[in-house]
């Protein structure tokens, strides 16, 4: 599975928000096919598909969380109930609504995790003025200081909201299998194998990673 279905979310921005292709990718497209044999013959195939982030903070980190160890189906139905339950998606809205999230479908668990997330936001407790200078590690620093946010949902956050060229998402299932697929024949890949694998794609492992996920689902949500 591919897991940026699980960020970008069932419900798309409307079109004068949509982003652009991010200022790095045609740049990064060159150097990963001309450096890796596998991204040579795997990056064509999508042609200008390119990696579509969310430009609002909150609602990126929202939707991580609903997307937490559920399938993307179940994760899409729950994202879609929050959406008409909490139009505006704002942390005040939210706050608003409390234990009715959990007639979402979300667990009691993921909702106090999106009610910590906003009382987060609303209090300020994070600096998300900031997060466009900070480096990645800060980023995600902070991020995990709040309740339901793993490192994973920080490097999701990094890839989707921030745009960040270089992350590696270690913890991602559809990495793995990606990483496993196309360049083990299959084979069961260890963490220091996919680092390793990954050194040929610096600094553009974000770009490499995206399309690792397409090549096992080719339309992102």
């Amino acid at each position: 599975m591919a897991l940026s279905k699980d960020i970008a979310g069932a419900v798309p921005a409307p079109p004068d928000v949509q982003p652009s292709l991010p200022p790095y990718w045609a740049e990064a497209k060159d150097e990963l096919m001309r450096r890796d044999r596998i991204m040579n013959k795997l990056i064509p195939q999508f042609g200008d598909m390119h990696l579509r982030g969310h430009p609002d903070p909150f609602t990126t980190l929202a939707r991580s969380i609903v997307g937490q160890q559920v399938t993307v189906k179940a994760a899409e139905a729950a994202w879609a109930k929050l959406r008409v339950l909490c139009p505006k998606m704002t942390p005040s809205q939210v706050i608003k609504v409390g234990a009715e999230l959990s007639g979402c479908g979300l667990s009691k668990r993921k909702t106090e995790y999106i009610l910590d997330l906003a009382d987060h936001f609303k209090a300020k407790r994070v600096h998300a003025d900031q997060w466009s200078q900070m480096d990645d590690e800060a980023v995600i620093a902070e991020l995990v200081r709040i309740r339901g946010i793993t490192r994973w949902t920080a490097e999701m956050f990094l890839i989707f909201n921030l745009l960040r060229p270089n992350v590696l998402p270690l913890d991602d299932p559809g990495l793995i299998q990606g990483i496993s697929q196309n360049y083990f024949s299959g084979e069961p890949v260890s963490r220091s194998d996919a680092r390793e694998v990954a050194a040929n794609w610096e600094p553009w492992r974000t770009v490499a990673t995206w399309y690792l996920w397409r090549s096992l689902d080719p339309v992102p949500v």
